[in-house]
């Protein structure tokens, strides 16, 4: 076969490669955007506690809450590839790289804060964006659960584009319960409930009675 005719196979070949690969990626692609959001149940409140125990309500700041949040965070975080961070202004910036494809794109998320009757927090999306990627938000929430490790007492919501936050299940070695009491980002005023039971100081219930 002539030389030419060798070299206009091969780049005949070459065209065709890169057409199916163009296809093939435009498929996933769509098929990424339009694939059916998995919906994540909601953790129902857990049981009131029953022993004795005194409740003490403790005041902070944003700044404060951010610098605990994000120092909580860099340790979830260890060994890990993934990196995002928390940032409590005037509502509350979640600001982290999602991988797609063989990179990875930057994401923000911007949610309310609202309290819960049992002293949980409700993060509720009110902006949200991926890089220079045009995705549904609910497909970007579905991202964030998938790839970003979280704390098991926080579930993310892509079908109610929302973060629960279920304070009162975090477990703390002094065995002293934690709930939400008031949060406004504006006024930089936070309040929580801090619960000490009896029982990790040491006092017997009879002692108390």
């Amino acid at each position: 076969m002539p030389k030419h005719e060798k070299r206009k196979n091969k780049w005949k070949r070459l065209f065709f490669w890169l057409l199916g690969l163009n296809v093939a990626a435009f498929l996933l692609i769509t098929a990424l955007i339009f694939w059916p959001v998995s919906h994540t149940e909601t953790p129902e409140p857990s049981d009131e506690n029953t022993e004795r125990s005194t409740e003490f309500t403790v005041r902070t700041t944003k700044q404060n809450l951010n610098e605990l949040v994000n120092a909580y965070i860099d340790k979830l975080l260890e060994g890990s590839s993934h990196q995002y961070s928390v940032s409590l202004d005037e509502d509350v910036e979640l600001v982290g790289q999602l991988p797609v494809f063989s990179s990875s794109v930057p994401v923000s998320v911007r949610l309310e804060p609202l309290v819960q009757e049992n002293g949980d927090v409700v993060l509720q999306q009110k902006s949200i964006s991926i890089g220079q990627l045009s995705l549904p938000n609910q497909k970007i929430m579905e991202y964030l659960d998938r790839y970003l490790p979280m704390p098991e007492w926080v579930t993310i919501d892509p079908a109610n584009e929302e973060i629960y936050v279920a304070v009162t299940d975090m477990e703390i070695r002094s065995n002293f319960h934690v709930s939400v009491e008031h949060i406004d980002l504006e006024a930089n005023d936070l309040a929580f409930n801090i619960e000490v039971p009896y029982q990790s100081l040491g006092i017997e219930a009879q002692e108390v009675e």
